[in-house]
């Protein structure tokens, strides 16, 4: 899909991913101009068109999403394209497109065919020395969630509560939910009798070289 790119434009495809995939703000045009070394506002619009053209981004307004995450061409390796999901709201689907901020490119080996999944960035240390094969989720991780509505005690889940998401350790005790944190850091658990809701269990967590 990149073949047929300048190398400018594939340097303004990589700024607009990295900011998007760490959930910043999708570059100005000024900044898209100082990677390609140009000065034209022009120029950063007609690279953005040509990578919209290409069906790498799609832009509304200002508002720029990524449509395909990866740079690499090499066709051995079996993917499945993942939304990385920003705001989760109560009672709005999951993935409905409003809250999806980009598509990446993920493995087949962690995301299994015949199961739906998502990416959610996590924010903070409250889990910091939960692992998931072998990788801790720390501040700043992206984790593989396999979407599901229930999930059995010691799972890493994400929960919905009060319209924010959590990454904690599900627990049922005496009738009580228990959202456990597992960290360096002093956390509190999450003791809840109701409005709780499982999104997902944490499958994994993704590859620094993947985002």
């Amino acid at each position: 899909m990149l073949d047929h790119l300048s190398e400018s434009d594939k340097k303004v495809y990589t700024l607009i991913r990295n900011r998007l995939v760490h959930g910043l703000d999708a570059p100005t045009l000024r900044e898209i101009n100082e990677v390609t070394e140009r000065s034209s506002p022009r120029s950063a619009v007609l690279s953005l068109e040509r990578l919209e053209k290409a069906g790498l981004i799609r832009r509304a307004g200002r508002r720029i999403r990524l449509t395909s995450p990866s740079l690499e061409s090499n066709s051995s390796v079996s993917t499945v394209e993942v939304p990385l999901v920003g705001g989760i709201a109560a009672g709005a689907p999951m993935l409905a497109e409003e809250n999806v901020e980009a598509i990446i490119s993920v493995s087949t080996a962690l995301a299994r065919p015949g199961s739906t999944y998502f990416l959610l960035r996590v924010v903070g240390t409250s889990m910091n020395q939960a692992r998931v094969s072998g990788v801790s989720i720390d501040d700043g991780s992206i984790v593989l969630v396999r979407q599901q509505g229930s999930a059995d005690d010691g799972q890493i889940v994400v929960a919905l509560i009060n319209d924010e998401a959590t990454v904690k350790i599900l627990e049922r005790k005496n009738g009580v939910v228990i959202l456990r944190p597992k960290s360096s850091d002093p956390h509190t658990p999450i003791v809840l009798t109701d409005n709780c809701i499982i999104q997902g269990v944490v499958m994994g967590v993704l590859p620094p070289d993947l985002y």
